[in-house]
């Protein structure tokens, strides 16, 4: 068997590289696998402007490299890999990489995120950073005072629409149904606000620009009409999916899956396993958030290393 880590950390968003910063910091020498998408979804970002420590804002992907780099001045390890099976209820735990290499660690932080549902268009991938997004909170500000779009119909979408109205001069709301499936409260929030626009049984079909958003083709479903509508920016809102597909079957998932965690911890239902990030935050999906409970995935690893040390040396004749 190779050799068995104190720690490893699965995943190189802002919840991972923090765990990785503490749990180095801790002494624990934690190895980071980094995923198929290294810096997770921020690397995608064209600027932050509100994680706090950049007050002229930061590109996305420079962020992350900040972050990288404080995690390997402690001493964190990265693995450059992808994790393809995981067995997390033996001892030591075993991670098996596509590389071929397999990581034995006593404990393990899961932090491999949520990716946001597309639509599928070529556009969607062509202008994202560049007008197209799935977060409001993070790039609405860059849109005040000009017209975009919400796709979707749940509460998300309102939540989303409610948000970019208090600074975009319009919001065009795309609804492919007759109805929403947002909750009724939503519902009458947004309908009473005066720069929402609904536009029922529609559907996008295209996102006009070179280089920026300038509009969004839509069709109606009952009627077929094709129209354009200037926007600057589009925020697709149909949900999120967390990357949890690996863990099925032996961490506890919630029914959209997600991790579960315990309560006012980031222990999930094996010993020795922790969760932070987006992929356990079905409702906030914050840089700051994420960085947040990867320190708290960190702290609490540490401890349950440190019991068990004890529990080991206490249990020794």
């Amino acid at each position: 068997m190779n050799k068995v880590e104190k720690l490893v950390i699965l995943g190189s968003g802002p919840a991972g590289y923090t765990a990785a910063i503490y749990a180095a910091r801790a002494g624990l020498e934690p190895v980071l696998i980094a995923g198929p998408e290294i810096g997770g979804q921020l690397t995608k970002t064209s600027e932050v402007e509100n994680y706090p420590g950049y007050p002229e804002g930061v590109l996305g992907g420079q962020m992350m490299e900040d972050f990288r780099r404080q995690a390997e001045r402690f001493g964190t390890r990265i693995v450059y890999d992808v994790v393809e099976r995981v067995e997390l209820r033996q001892e030591p735990k075993a991670l098996y990489l596509s590389g071929g290499e397999v990581l034995y660690a006593e404990a393990v932080i899961v932090a491999t995120g949520s990716s946001p549902k597309w639509l599928g268009l070529e556009a969607e991938k062509r202008l994202y950073g560049a007008g197209v997004s799935a977060c409001a909170v993070c790039d609405g500000y860059f849109f005040r005072g000009q017209p975009v779009a919400v796709v979707g119909g749940g509460d998300t979408a309102c939540e989303e629409a409610l948000y970019l109205s208090k600074l975009c001069s319009e919001v065009h709301m795309l609804v492919r149904r007759d109805q929403m499936r947002a909750s009724k409260i939503m519902q009458e929030r947004v309908r009473s606000t005066p720069n929402i626009i609904i536009h029922w049984n529609t559907i996008p079909v295209d996102v006009l620009g070179e280089s920026r958003v300038e509009a969004v083709r839509v069709q109606n479903k009952l009627t077929g009409e094709v129209r354009d509508i200037p926007i600057r920016g589009f925020f697709v809102a149909i949900g999120h999916k967390p990357n949890t597909e690996i863990f099925e079957g032996q961490l506890e998932l919630d029914e959209q899956g997600y991790i579960k965690t315990a309560p006012k911890s980031t222990a999930t239902n094996i010993a020795g396993v922790f969760a932070a990030g987006d992929v356990q935050d079905p409702v906030y999906r914050q840089a700051v958030t994420a960085a947040g409970t990867g320190c708290m995935a960190a702290l609490d690893a540490e401890r349950w290393l440190a019991l068990r040390a004890y529990e080991r040396q206490i249990a020794s004749p």
